[in-house]
């Protein structure tokens, strides 16, 4: 059992390098075709919420909204990009024995490390450039990604009343 489990223990990080494709491929999208993907989405957020409101709004007044959230449905998509970066790095060093600060930090300079490159690699694709609000951004969805874990491996190992097992 313990020679599977080594041989599997590396496969833990296959979905951290499935996130850090995901997140490649999206950054290698030319700006137009960025913008719009993220404006289909901020469109059918305020499309959805007409619906569900019954407001029954005008193609033009649903554009002014999606317009209006546009920026922000952009930059939750950084977030949320890198919370879940964070996570699927996270729990394979939590696996490997990488505990409490050293885990933040080591997770946090992979993450934080990932997108800057990501960011630099963005000078060179079509109408699109670095920014370093973006690496500001992304930090702190990586952060809540990699406090999350601690905060679940931390109470899963706590539980009260439960009696923990000796090591032979």
């Amino acid at each position: 059992m313990r020679i599977l489990i080594a041989l599997l223990k590396p496969l833990s990080f296959i979905p951290a390098l499935v996130m850090m494709y995901v997140i490649y491929s999206f950054s290698a999208q030319p700006g137009d075709v960025s913008g719009q993907l993220s404006y289909e989405i901020s469109y059918d957020i305020v499309e959805a919420r007409d619906t569900i409101m019954d407001t029954n709004k005008t193609y033009e007044q649903l554009s002014y909204e999606a317009d209006s959230i546009h920026y922000y449905v952009r930059k939750a998509a950084h977030m949320t990009e890198y919370f879940l970066l964070a996570i699927a790095i996270s729990f394979p060093l939590y696996v490997y024995g990488v505990r409490g600060i050293w885990l933040i930090l080591l997770a946090g300079i992979v993450c934080v490390g990932f997108a800057g490159f990501d960011e630099y690699h963005q000078a060179f694709v079509d109408a699109r450039g670095p920014s370093v609000k973006d690496v500001f951004i992304d930090s702190i969805g990586a952060a809540l990604g990699i406090l999350l874990v601690q905060a679940f491996c931390w109470s899963a190992s706590h539980q009260p009343g439960r009696r923990r097992r000796r090591r032979r």
